[in-house]
């Protein structure tokens, strides 16, 4: 058996842009959690004598990658990559690529953001 065998359990790997849109998706609230109770309101509404138009809702900004998070992502596309390869790369190499890619990502979507 060679170094280039396929593990099922390993086929699909995730690339930087999939893996931070399961970060967001595991950041999300589920369904288990209590809602926070709703904020009572300042001041009774009034009726309003002339219609006004509102501005579109800013989009909800993401949560902040933690360092530990960011570790995690680079080490699994480092490892990732280092088997498509079939572990025959340096890895810090790998780590290197890996690290260029999530910063990258990380990059794209904070500016998308912006």
């Amino acid at each position: 058996m060679g170094l280039k065998r396929r593990n099922p359990a390993r086929s699909r790997l995730l690339t930087a842009p999939e893996m931070l849109a399961k970060l967001a998706v595991s950041n999300a609230p589920t369904a288990n959690e209590p809602a926070p109770p709703p904020a009572p309101p300042a001041q009774p509404p009034q009726p309003a004598l002339v219609e006004t138009t509102t501005a579109a809702p800013a989009p909800a900004e993401a949560a902040p990658i933690t360092r530990e998070q960011r570790h995690r992502m680079i080490a699994s596309l480092a490892y990732g990559c280092a088997e498509r390869a079939g572990f025959a790369v340096d890895p810090l190499q790998s780590w290197l690529a890996a690290e260029r890619a999530i910063d990258a990502e990380l990059a794209r979507r904070s500016s998308a953001v912006a």
